[in-house]
């Protein structure tokens, strides 16, 4: 097959990979509107499940990202002026541009052509001609999909909370969060090692707060001061660093997330991967990992199905679009704690900690925060009392939607 990806994003670059490891000879060619080495995104996360899957895909490339990558076990959240470590499973963080520099090494080593600098402007342009399937890999702006939103059935929400992306030379060693308390409201951080020298801080409050505290006024340098000196315990005395600072030579946005679902994962010989195809709230780390696996579950569809195309792709959305429904149910509620974070703020922080911990669960939003810690406490150790709470959070939540 002649086939066209639109979009150098870690999905797209792997699905490459993972084809023409299937059958060298195919043609691939992958288009990235950007300068190589140029990326915005800092760190990615993931975790040992998807090393798993991909090692079984193409364990050079895997070998390589792991080599590549920084871990922990730890989450640290700071409440106020206290802090509370509590012992979690083993995560994972690299640099998005290493993780991309990874991947277009080994694309272009098993003879996929890589263009970066390359724009593809709409379903019309040259670069598609003649392509037997084009993979629109082009993220949540995807060009692609919005030349015809109707035959995707794309639909957009967007949260309340206002966030943004950064980057510190402070170097964590777990996945650690900072609460503080404003005379203008709640204002967050999460942050994360991705290499020795780097981490990724992403900082979030809701809009009272933004604009009380004047971020929405501020010039890029003075909001990163004044940002430096909020979170000045979880930095240890180390600077923020913007977009600008970071080589891309855009200043650093404030952004509502935007929660993005479409109906329809292909239409014709198009078919949409990773971003293009959903997106799910950035404070479950999900985003790269999912699209990794949409790369994963295309390739197994056109393995499977072969030369039927149009079988292959409504295969692909079918079991696509089901093995999401879990981790877009666990965004939604992660969303929704952190846009109603004062809700569990007078808890003790180890107990409000514990809570953050289950954030995922439909049930958290309609029992009161402490009912809900001793539920848990003891679902720990009665299993049927653990049975009750897996079968009734679903309930209540249906019914909560229903009024």
């Amino acid at each position: 097959m002649k086939i066209t990806i639109v979009g150098g994003g870690p999905g797209g670059l792997y699905f490459s990979i993972l084809m023409k490891r299937q059958d060298p000879s195919h043609e691939i060619t992958v288009y990235e509107r950007n300068a190589e080495g140029s990326t915005y995104g800092w760190g990615v996360t993931y975790w040992a499940a998807l090393l798993d899957k991909l090692r079984a895909g193409d364990p050079e490339s895997a070998e390589a990202i792991a080599a590549a990558s920084v871990t922990w076990t730890d989450g640290v959240a700071i409440v106020r002026d206290e802090r509370t470590v509590h012992r979690g499973d083993a995560g994972f963080g690299i640099g998005r541009r290493r993780m991309l520099a990874l991947l277009a090494d080994r694309a272009r080593e098993l003879g996929v052509r890589v263009e970066h600098e390359h724009p593809v402007n709409g379903p019309d342009a040259p670069e598609l001609a003649g392509a037997d399937l084009v993979v629109a890999a082009d993220g949540v702006n995807s060009q692609l999909r919005e030349a015809r939103p109707e035959r995707f059935g794309t639909e957009v929400t967007s949260g309340r909370n206002r966030y943004v992306w950064l980057g510190t030379t402070k170097v964590f060693d777990s996945f650690s969060f900072a609460f503080k308390e404003t005379e203008h409201g709640w204002i967050w951080c999460y942050a994360y090692g991705f290499s020795g020298e780097q981490s990724t801080c992403v900082v979030e409050c809701g809009p009272e707060t933004w604009s009380g505290l004047g971020l929405d006024q501020l010039n890029a340098d003075d909001s990163l001061r004044l940002l430096e000196k909020l979170f000045a315990d979880l930095l240890d005395g180390e600077p923020l660093i913007g977009r600008e600072q970071h080589g891309d030579g855009a200043p650093a946005q404030w952004l509502n997330f935007r929660t993005l679902t479409t109906r329809s994962w292909h239409d014709g010989n198009t078919v949409l991967l990773g971003d293009a195809a959903h997106t799910t709230h950035y404070s479950i780390g999900a985003g790269t990992t999912l699209a990794l696996e949409d790369a994963l579950g295309l390739a197994a569809a056109l393995r499977t199905h072969g030369t039927d195309l149009p079988r292959a792709l409504t295969a692909y959305g079918r079991r696509r679009r089901a093995e999401l429904v879990p981790a877009q149910s666990a965004a939604h509620y992660s969303a929704q704690w952190y846009e109603n974070l004062p809700r569990y703020m007078h808890l003790p922080p180890h107990r409000m900690f514990a809570l953050l911990g289950q954030r995922h669960s439909p049930l958290l939003p309609h029992i009161p925060p402490q009912l809900y810690y001793r539920l848990d406490r003891a679902a720990g150790s009665l299993e049927p009392l653990r049975r009750l709470k897996r079968w009734l959070g679903p309930k209540v939540a249906k019914a909560a939607h229903r009024g």
